[in-house]
């Protein structure tokens, strides 16, 4: 799931090499932690934050087989 992240965020960044992805798993969540170059912050977010949506959006639906709750964080 990592990797699909950095997949989908890499191209929108001017910093790639600054990106950087963090799992935090418990027995009732997923957590992942988005960091990026801080001019690249607002190009992750999205105008009204449409594309940090559409990056939920895919990973929730990538969890969709399991019954723990899945948060991505942007930092």
């Amino acid at each position: 799931m990592k990797a699909l992240i950095e997949t989908i965020v890499t191209p929108l960044i001017d910093y790639p090499a600054d990106l950087h992805v963090e799992v935090e798993e418990t027995d009732a969540k997923i957590r992942y932690h988005i960091t990026v170059n801080e001019n690249d912050v607002g190009k992750v977010i999205g105008k009204n934050g449409r594309i940090a949506k559409a990056v939920r959006t895919v990973v929730h639906a990538a969890h969709s087989n399991t019954d723990k709750k899945v948060y991505v964080d942007i930092m």
